[in-house]
């Protein structure tokens, strides 16, 4: 179940002490080939880390050999000095590696506007070279390595016919993907025809349906690195790639910082599927809808007012809302009883129908706790 099912990868997770924890902090993947074919999606946040503004140029290429990641600190707005860093780091681990630092990906997250420590970041790589191994402990490792707020680490996989993708995503607040989320390394040992338009087609499905809190990160990447190893090109290879990506995404979902609900939001009969998806947007980054999810409280007009707002047109007074099977409006007027709706579970189904097209779009979403709101209340002190 990790990064390094498909065949040609080796990863490392390793604790360099960049964290004050002790925890591990620092990952490395290595494509051993034959090919080294890359994509990757980055963050649409105007505040881009210095790591995103360098791995974005490095993809440029199409190419990545290894890719180097650390937690315990973001190096966003850390000026021109933080990129020379990010710049430093890459050529370090080219020469551990023996190729070139433009064949070198760097990911970094935590807390933004302080400078990596070098020193320890570099004895992080000595450590995860020595440490580099095929295995699936050193899979564990370099999706542990990555973790910030997350509680446990995410990784997924899938085996086809002689071929597999596998891969690590962190993230559990700041959690809104807009073309990528968090970190997330995929690896496949597959020959795809176009791995650039694949992992855009599989980002749009499910990393950027996703939405926490509404915080498109500074650092915000994902990367799908391809080895070619099992000499296969295959024509479902989007739709595998999307699956396990589906798989990340749950997982994310499962681990956002303090939810008691997970909630489901599918808008269908929008004039377009990008206004259905506009609209769910809205309901998820709602605070009013969130904390009503959070107390169990069917309350439909918050749902109203929240489509209301969204740059979506139709007609208010066909305006249906559905909650946990229960339609609690009808024809933009009062629905069943909305008692009727049990929201005790973890689980909330919510359908909006704007009778206005046939655009469809379902964004996945938590509620507003008062564990999310003291875990990020003081996350820098």
């Amino acid at each position: 179940m990790t990064i390094n099912a498909p065949k040609g990868f080796r990863s490392a997770g390793v604790a360099a002490g960049i964290k004050s924890s002790g925890a591990k902090d620092v990952t490395l993947v290595v494509n051993d080939g034959p090919l080294d074919v890359a994509a990757g999606v980055f963050t649409r946040n105007k505040v881009k880390a210095a790591p995103v503004l360098w791995s974005r140029e490095v993809l440029r290429t199409g190419r990545v050999k290894a890719v180097v990641l650390n937690s315990g600190g973001a190096n966003a707005c850390t000026g021109p000095e933080g990129f020379q860093d990010t710049h430093a780091t890459a050529e370090y681990v080219a020469e551990k590696l023996g190729v070139g630092a433009i064949d070198v990906a760097v990911c970094s997250t935590g807390l933004i506007g302080e400078r990596l420590p070098m020193d320890k970041l570099k004895s992080g790589v000595d450590s995860a070279v020595t440490r580099l191994a095929d295995t699936h402990e050193a899979g564990v490792d370099a999706a542990t390595a990555v973790m910030t707020t997350d509680t446990v680490p995410k990784h997924a996989r899938s085996t086809q016919d002689g071929w597999t993708v596998g891969g690590f995503a962190k993230g559990a607040g700041m959690c809104a993907p807009n073309m990528a989320t968090m970190l997330a390394v995929l690896t496949t040992d597959a020959v795809p025809a176009d791995a650039d338009e694949a992992l855009r087609q599989a980002v749009d499905a499910t990393f950027n349906r996703l939405d926490v809190d509404g915080g498109t990160s500074t650092n915000d990447t994902v990367l799908l690195l391809c080895s070619g190893a099992s000499g296969t090109t295959p024509a479902n290879f989007t739709d595998v790639l999307t699956k396990v990506c589906q798989d990340l995404v749950d997982q994310l979902l499962a681990d956002a910082e303090g939810a008691t609900k997970h909630v489901t939001i599918t808008v269908r009969g929008a004039a377009t599927d990008a206004e259905a998806h506009a609209a769910a947007k809205v309901i998820a980054n709602d605070n009013l809808c969130k904390t009503a999810f959070f107390g169990s409280d069917p309350n439909w007009g918050r749902i109203a007012m929240a489509v209301g707002n969204a740059p979506t047109d139709f007609d208010p007074g066909k305006l249906d809302i559905t909650i946990n099977g229960v339609e609690v409006c009808r024809g933009g007027g009062k629905g069943e009883d909305r008692a009727k709706a049990d929201l005790t579970g973890r689980d909330i189904g919510v359908e909006v129908h704007l009778h206005a097209g046939d655009g469809e779009a379902t964004v996945l979403t938590t509620d507003l706790s008062h564990g999310y709101v003291e875990e990020n209340s003081a996350y820098s002190t």
